[in-house]
């Protein structure tokens, strides 16, 4: 096994090839128990409008709220992640317990879904299958005993498997998973994701058919002017994913925290509402495939449309803010499906001439409002590409949902997922810093001895100085270290073109520039980067914050090679802890030329001081690699935290230390 595992490549392959398969089988089950729940509440499997009419009005209202009650059951008494749409649980897996999800989860997740869309909630299979996916994904990590970073990338298969294998799309699948799930494109295992979109999608196409998720038509464009108004329907989908995130959040607030009825209540409760609000607008039911099939081949008046878009955003309000279990990323389809619809049917009418049908609008709407919704607009792209296959869509496409992304990031920086783990007072990225600028502090990198001047320096004692130091700025200060400005090389060689007359004239501040940006000293290096991105310095004063005294200087080279640094610690932090895992069943890995990787116990007289006081690598010929540091018992399994020491990491009592080096000075050092 620990052989097996020591070939990266192959073993990830392999488990990715796993993941998907049992994702695909995850969504593909999701899809059979919605019909099979389905049949048994309304007698039919697939829940459409005509069979609708000749439901009794009481049952419209008592399947939901029985729906409820289930649901609520499950969701309180068996798996509380089951509840809402699954996206941001995952999302805070990943980000605060290194993608563990309880393997019931996914169990939980199929059934609480399955049944709340059966019974008519207005929900989505996407975002359950998702969650069941990551969840599956997750415990394939945690039986084969993987580090974070490979259970967080075996999560991510997991939802790519889900999202291609209910869409068809393997290409749009493995993007949702890196743009949401992950949120980083920088992820090194790529691969394994796409593979197990691909094995997902193969199994989702043997048992359900390659077809494509929705009945899409025929587009051209019709003129170039047409462009315009699919420029104006990103505005609108842009609004309306607002509208639609807001009123979520109202609902979750209000059913959460000011509605004090036990849980199962309103679940209950929330599908009692739901089935009032059918009776009215039978298009709220369940997912809504149905009517978005019809506004995509233009066979719904444009009326219906309109109220289509506010009756869905209120019914799925109601069905998640309740409590109950499913995706939003299928109700932002039928939204974006109705508001495009809506739209193209006026641009048409305005426009006979000069325009598409009503499907076409709606088909760039449906990707239009999911980017504005999730802050995604490359998987709203591909989605709707892959669904299409025609490159004809691509370019009003790009344009309405790029719009849209812009206008709602604008004016709502969280997306309809991020934006209740934030809520929570959650932070996303906590322990995975996007920029790795942002974990390093000024204070560690700036030159505390800048050049210092006088106001009222003579020109010629300032030539004298620029001569005989290599300083590229100088700065000015009275005597109390008060910041005044900078004087640059570039304003010193302007006025020696003009010494002849102004030798005797000229000071210190006449040549500075007051108007410079100024850093403290706890600020980021992220901060600092931009403003050298912003101007033209390349060197930029430190002062204290409270004062605002002069306290050093930074310049851009410290922040680049900072940067570097950083990335090429983190990057030999990432390969080495892939080996180091093979460490968890053997003592030691034979390399080349007499070399061993070797995990041993800090000894007792290294507990308390540096890896620089120590100086291993003079003494014992050893590159300690890596530490293991003892975090806390889940249960009773010792959990180890991984981490690249620098020179100034302080051995901890249990501390584990992964050392290269000869295998006779690993001898000598497990026997101190």
């Amino acid at each position: 096994m620990s052989q097996f595992r020591s070939t990266e490549h192959i073993f990830m392959v392999i488990v990715a090839v796993v993941i998907g398969l049992l994702g695909g089988f995850g969504a593909v089950g999701i899809q059979f128990l919605i019909k099979f729940f389905s049949k048994l509440f309304w007698g039919i499997g697939e829940l459409d409008l005509e069979h609708l009419k000749n439901v009794p009005f009481y049952l419209k209202i008592a399947i939901p709220s029985g729906g409820g009650l289930l649901v609520g059951l499950i969701v309180y008494f068996f798996a509380p992640e089951a509840k809402g749409h699954g996206v941001p649980e995952v999302m805070e897996a990943m980000a605060l317990r290194d993608g563990r999800i309880r393997p019931r989860v996914a169990l939980a997740k199929l059934v609480a879904s399955s049944l709340c869309i059966a019974s008519g909630g207005s929900v989505g299979r996407e975002g359950p299958v998702i969650q069941i996916g990551s969840s599956i994904g997750s415990t394939v990590g945690q039986f084969l005993k993987v580090n974070a970073q490979r259970t967080k990338v075996f999560v991510a298969c997991g939802a790519a498997a889900g999202i291609a294998a209910a869409f068809n799309a393997p290409m749009a699948g493995a993007l949702f998973s890196v743009e949401i799930i992950l949120a980083d494109f920088g992820v090194a295992q790529f691969s394994p994701i796409v593979i197990s979109s691909v094995m997902a999608t193969v199994v989702s196409r043997h048992f359900l058919g390659n077809f494509p998720a929705f009945e899409v038509p025929a587009y051209h464009l019709v003129s170039p002017i047409e462009l315009i108004p699919y420029a104006v329907l990103g505005l609108l989908a842009g609004l309306v994913a607002l509208l639609f995130t807001n009123v979520l959040c109202f609902f979750e607030d209000f059913f959460d925290d000011h509605l004090p009825l036990p849980g199962v209540v309103k679940t209950i409760l929330g599908g009692f509402l739901l089935g009032c609000l059918g009776l009215l607008v039978p298009g709220v039911y369940g997912v809504g495939y149905n009517s978005m099939n019809l506004a995509l081949l233009g066979q719904l008046p444009w009326m219906l449309m309109l109220m289509l878009v506010f009756a869905k955003i209120l019914a799925t309000s109601l069905s998640l803010g309740s409590g109950g279990s499913g995706g939003i990323f299928a109700p932002s389809l039928f939204i974006g499906t109705m508001t495009g619809g809506f739209f193209g049917a006026l641009v048409h009418i305005l426009m006979p001439d000069l325009s598409a049908s009503s499907g076409a609008y709606a088909m760039v709407g449906m990707g239009a409002v999911v980017a504005g919704a999730t802050h995604a607009p490359i998987t709203a792209i591909l989605i709707i590409f892959e669904m299409t296959n025609d490159y004809k869509i691509i370019l009003p496409l790009m344009i309405s949902t790029i719009i849209a992304t812009l206008l709602t990031t604008k004016l709502k920086k969280e997306s309809i997922y991020t934006i209740k783990l934030v809520r929570r007072g959650v932070d996303l990225f906590r322990g995975r810093e996007l920029n790795v600028l942002r974990a390093l502090k000024v204070a560690d990198f700036c030159n505390d001895k800048p050049k210092t001047i006088v106001p009222g320096l003579g020109f010629r004692q300032l030539l004298e100085l620029v001569v005989n130091h290599p300083n590229a700025s100088y700065y000015l200060v009275d005597d109390k270290k008060k910041f005044f400005g900078v004087v640059s090389l570039q304003e010193v060689r302007q006025a020696i073109l003009d010494q002849d007359d102004l030798t005797d004239l000229l000071v210190a501040a006449d040549l500075a520039t007051a108007r410079v940006p100024t850093v403290t000293m706890n600020a980021d290096l992220d901060q600092v980067m931009k403003l050298f991105g912003h101007t033209d310095h390349r060197e930029l004063p430190v002062l204290d914050p409270v004062s605002g005294e002069l306290v050093g200087a930074i310049l851009q080279r410290q922040v680049t090679e900072a940067y570097n640094r950083e990335v090429v610690k983190r990057s030999l932090g990432a390969e080495i802890s892939s080996s180091v895992q093979v460490l968890d069943r053997v003592d030691e890995i034979d390399l080349l030329g007499g070399y061993v990787m070797a995990e041993v116990q800090a000894p007792a007289t290294f507990v308390g001081q540096s890896l620089k006081s120590l100086d291993v690598r003079a003494r014992l010929g050893l590159q300690v690699m890596m530490f293991k540091r003892r975090e806390q018992k889940d249960g009773d399994v010792q959990r180890f935290s991984q981490l690249v020491p620098g020179p100034d990491e302080i051995v901890q009592a249990g501390d584990r230390l992964v050392v290269l080096g000869r295998s006779e000075d690993v001898d000598v050092f497990r026997n101190m």
